[in-house]
């Protein structure tokens, strides 16, 4: 009887002590020492105070919202559309909120550095800077390719700075980018129209 509970002890070990080396328990090791590195590492008044600002302006998307709304101010052509992309940062909220309830993560805690911002919530995952941003990015980027790169350079800013300021996990902003950058290419009408059938076989009257 003895030898038989020791057997089963030592098993139930054997069995714990492959989850601990499985993937996900690898994959969580590395989330974690990510976030240390990214809460410790590069702080000083200057770059906590910009990421801080960075992370005030996409709250709720309102750096987004204002960029579509002054595109949308300054371009009659296509006012439309950029309304329409601006509203694409509000929209991904709602869908991240969703995501959150289901998945039910808490934010991270380092105990000897807390975080350097609040939140409305307790949820974490994915992050609602990162969905909100990269869907605007992409959304607003359709409608003007040229500013694909820096509005998507904004995005990765202000995702970075979730983890930075002890926010969330790289995984919750990683998963939120992905989840943005699909939102942002789900929205219809954004891209330019094709030119008419009727321009396209217009002849040139260059030619001779």
């Amino acid at each position: 009887m003895l030898r038989r509970l020791r057997r089963q002890k030592h098993s139930r070990r054997q069995v714990l002590l492959a989850r601990a080396a499985g993937p996900a328990a690898i994959l969580g090791a590395a989330d974690q020492a990510v976030l240390r590195f990214l809460r410790t590492r590069a702080h000083g008044p200057v770059t906590e105070a910009a990421m801080k600002a960075l992370g005030l302006a996409g709250e709720y998307g309102a750096v987004w919202m204002a960029i579509g709304l002054g595109a949308a101010a300054g371009d009659e052509r296509r006012r439309l559309r950029w309304l329409a992309a601006a509203g694409a940062a509000p929209a991904a909220i709602v869908a991240n909120y969703a995501v959150k309830r289901s998945i039910g993560r808490e934010r991270p805690v380092i105990t000897e550095h807390p975080p350097l911002a609040r939140a409305p919530s307790k949820l974490s995952f994915p992050s609602a800077h990162a969905t909100s941003s990269f869907a605007a990015a992409a959304a607003l980027g359709r409608v003007e390719p040229r500013a694909s790169a820096p509005l998507h350079a904004l995005a990765t800013a202000i995702a970075v700075g979730r983890p930075y300021l002890g926010m969330h996990y790289p995984s919750d902003v990683l998963a939120g980018a992905l989840l943005g950058a699909i939102l942002g290419r789900l929205i219809p009408g954004l891209d330019e129209p094709p030119a008419s059938s009727a321009q396209a076989a217009a002849p040139d009257r260059n030619l001779p």
